[in-house]
């Protein structure tokens, strides 16, 4: 695959977050505001992107019967690598930052970044943005279930509630329709939720500027046990994934989408898990931050492999 392509497509996406990094540092803004944009990202844009990526695609029962085997590859695949580090950190599970760690390892940032890159490497592909939607909903379910009780160190945070009543579970309840019925939008509405899921991605972007913003570059840039987490997240996460993958009777363009979709950085909902749960936020922040900086040169290098 063009490692100018996904070079671009990632500077760009990257560029995204200067305004929010001046609007920050100029005083434009507080940074009080960030929540209103993570508010507006996660309840707002965030589901029109899942409906515009069932919208997008024609109904068929292939696509139903590969939808389902990405859910079970990515959801098994990220579980098992969340217990295995569950138990390679199980010295160190009453230091938060571990089980940060333990998160920021499998859970990628595969819709806010993955849907622009995936449209521009498998542009021929429409049902790779289906695909990122489904890695969502195993972030999701897997996040207030499992990686709720792990950043927490605390069963009780895990919630049968959340994982169904969640704006990304439910706008499938719409999407899914919408996508096996086949019907067909009013334009202005077709046009409004294409919009909205448009600004994901910028709006993601102006988020990690204004996060970036009230760091210290030092605490996001400086610790040597961040880069190695982001190794794992970036290289041998998706590698790991590619080696299973490759053995699979699936399609080509198949496994390309599910290997990009691992390939994204650190996902902005490790943080959102953190804030939530008030455990762990500067570590969350820390990674989500250097992760996608990094991404400017991991995601380009990691596809020539395909």
């Amino acid at each position: 695959m063009s490692f100018t392509v996904a070079l671009s497509t990632v500077g760009v996406m990257l560029l995204y977050a200067l305004p929010g990094f001046v609007m920050i540092k100029t005083k434009l803004l507080q940074s009080s505001a960030i929540s209103a944009f993570a508010k507006l990202l996660m309840y707002i844009c965030q589901p029109a992107l899942i409906i515009y990526s069932f919208i997008k695609v024609d109904f068929s029962v292939k696509t139903l019967k590969e939808m389902i085997i990405v859910f079970v590859f990515i959801f098994v695949f990220q579980t098992a690598v969340l217990l295995l580090f569950f138990f390679l950190f199980r010295k160190k599970r009453n230091d938060v930052k571990y089980r940060v760690y333990n998160l920021a390892v499998c859970f990628g940032n595969c819709a806010f970044m993955g849907v622009p890159i995936l449209e521009a490497l498998l542009p021929d592909y429409p049902e790779a943005v289906v695909f990122s939607a489904v890695f969502s909903l195993s972030m999701n379910i897997l996040g207030w279930s499992l990686g709720s009780a792990i950043i927490t160190n605390d069963r009780k945070y895990m919630s049968v509630k959340k994982i169904f009543l969640n704006p990304a579970v439910l706008s499938l309840l719409v999407a899914i329709p919408l996508f096996v019925s086949g019907v067909e939008l009013p334009s202005q509405l077709d046009n409004m939720i294409t919009v909205l899921a448009r600004m994901t991605t910028p709006l993601c972007m102006i988020i990690m500027g204004m996060r970036l913003a009230t760091e210290s570059l030092k605490a996001v840039f400086g610790r040597i046990s961040q880069y190695g987490i982001i190794f794992i997240k970036q290289i041998i996460f998706p590698l790991l994934a590619l080696l299973i993958l490759l053995p699979l009777p699936i399609d080509q363009n198949m496994r390309a989408s599910l290997y990009i979709m691992c390939c994204c950085p650190v996902a902005s909902v490790v943080l959102n898990f953190a804030e939530m749960l008030g455990a762990g936020q500067d570590d969350a922040a820390n990674l989500v931050l250097l992760g996608t900086s990094l991404s400017a040169l991991t995601i380009p290098v990691m596809v020539l492999i395909l």
